[in-house]
């Protein structure tokens, strides 16, 4: 009898730890499914709107370009307004970002440390501007399945990382994002991210994302238009000295 315990147990263990195995396998396939949706173009550019909004409603309006290559290849550059324009920013693959402000003169390299600030004011980071692909920075175990979304919990891989933890929401059939909640390292909610896709010709396009900072109760609205994309875009169009034109 003893010895039927011992081999009912055994099972037991194994048929717990082989399914939470495929549960998590599972959780990073929607990961990895979500970032060909998120880089599934050879390449994009666009134009960029962005609004600000603060805890009393008042708005302001920046606009900017914006060119990607691939996954990690990713150029953003301010023209509006005047005291804006000419800001630019690099990020390349490993999570290397570089910016660079005219008044400068001289491209500076965004430290690790550094990534958790806004990126150029805004309510997102410059951890939440990198081009690196969220399965390569996180490891996902799956929270709920629903009628049409799966919901992802998502931990850092990486311990430089500004995030304890993040929760996404993951449209079930055409796998792109729906919201993402970010948690600090003490488990609390401080921001999230809202978004609006799009069918443009054969690609799924985010035309509107909102990140909201809960504690200062203020929104950056992000709206891409006029994209295009495949145009066959330059690895030259990528580099530090870009920066400056």
């Amino acid at each position: 009898m003893k010895h039927f315990n011992y081999i009912v147990l055994f099972c037991f263990v194994f048929l717990i730890f082989g399914l939470s195995k495929i549960y998590a396998q599972d959780a990073n396939t929607l990961l990895i499914n979500m970032d060909k949706v998120l880089f599934s173009a050879k390449d994009k550019q666009g134009k960029v709107t962005i609004i600000l909004t603060d805890k009393s409603g008042k708005q302001s309006v920046r606009e900017a370009s914006m060119m990607q290559k691939g996954n990690d290849k990713k150029l953003y550059r301010y023209t509006k307004p005047e005291n804006q324009a000419g800001i630019a920013t690099l990020s390349l693959a490993n999570g290397v970002m570089w910016l660079y402000m005219p008044a400068f003169e001289k491209p500076k390299k965004i430290s690790l440390l550094a990534k958790s600030q806004a990126f150029t004011g805004t309510d997102f980071s410059y951890e939440d501007m990198a081009n690196d692909s969220y399965s390569d920075r996180y490891t996902a175990t799956i929270l709920e399945t629903g009628s049409d979304y799966y919901q992802l919990q998502l931990t850092p891989k990486n311990d430089k990382s500004s995030y304890g933890k993040i929760i996404v929401k993951i449209n079930k059939t055409a796998f792109y994002p729906l919201k993402i909640d970010y948690f600090n390292g003490k488990g609390k909610k401080f921001k999230e991210a809202t978004y609006v896709y799009e069918m443009v010709g054969k690609y799924w396009n985010a035309s509107e994302v909102v990140m909201m900072d809960l504690e200062k109760n203020h929104s950056t609205t992000i709206h891409l238009s006029d994209m295009k994309f495949d145009q066959g875009i330059s690895d030259d169009q990528f580099t530090v000295e870009k920066l400056k034109l």
